[in-house]
């Protein structure tokens, strides 16, 4: 069954509002016929080392922290692959999308490897508070690159412009009222080594009292 022929759980839809919104993460399934993967997604400002430990242990996946265009505009966050100056960045073809929201690896200057749950959490707290208020000076004084937090640029318009994670994740804090800053890391399955399948990122929601939603009730309710 294909994404527009799915049912739409509106319920969900308000309740990752809700619960993002009293800053605790939501699962959010993209689509069957795009990536077919689970994030978990935490409004920035909500995270501490404990939910480090939690991406890092029950997601697996690369912990990211998306930002509106608004935000990456202000503070001069370009596309990776538009400035990578090596053979690697032609040809940069993707089976599921036009191009990679990638964007610079930060780690804030307080910060001492970047990597422990502790460093990661400090860098992902100061991206939300940064992406509430943001200036390009204060940004380079505070944060330095190459670091272990990828940045991610949602696309301006963002539903209307794109579907993944990075849209989704800020189109859900925007709806929250939570500052343009979301945490999104991929759901990886131990045994397949694949994507997490729906079913079983569902049956972890239910274990933790968390939220899952389908991509396209947020698109329901949120483009």
């Amino acid at each position: 069954m294909s994404r527009s022929e799915s049912p739409v759980d509106t319920d969900s839809a308000a309740d990752a509002v809700a619960a993002f919104a009293r800053g605790e993460p939501v699962l959010i399934h993209d689509a069957a016929d795009r990536e077919g993967e689970t994030d978990i997604v935490y409004p920035a400002g909500a995270v501490d080392p404990a939910a480090v430990a939690r991406l890092r242990n029950d997601a697996g996946g690369l912990v990211c922290v998306a930002l509106s265009d608004a935000v990456a505009d202000a503070l001069s966050l370009p596309f990776m692959q538009e400035v990578v100056d090596h053979p690697t960045a032609v040809d940069h073809e993707l089976g599921y999308d036009e191009r990679s929201s990638f964007s610079l690896t930060v780690n804030h200057r307080d910060t001492f490897t970047g990597i422990t749950d502790e460093d990661r959490a400090l860098t992902i707290r100061e991206l939300a508070a940064t992406a509430a208020d943001p200036d390009a000076a204060t940004f380079a004084e505070a944060f330095r690159s190459p670091g272990h937090v990828h940045l991610l640029r949602a696309a301006p318009a963002l539903l209307e412009d794109r579907e993944g994670h990075t849209e989704l994740g800020i189109a859900l804090a925007a709806a929250a009222d939570q500052p343009p800053a979301a945490v999104v890391c991929e759901m990886l399955d131990d045994e397949t080594g694949e994507a997490l399948p729906p079913a079983a990122a569902r049956a972890y929601a239910e274990r933790e009292g968390l939220v899952y939603v389908e991509g396209a009730a947020l698109l329901a309710a949120l483009d």
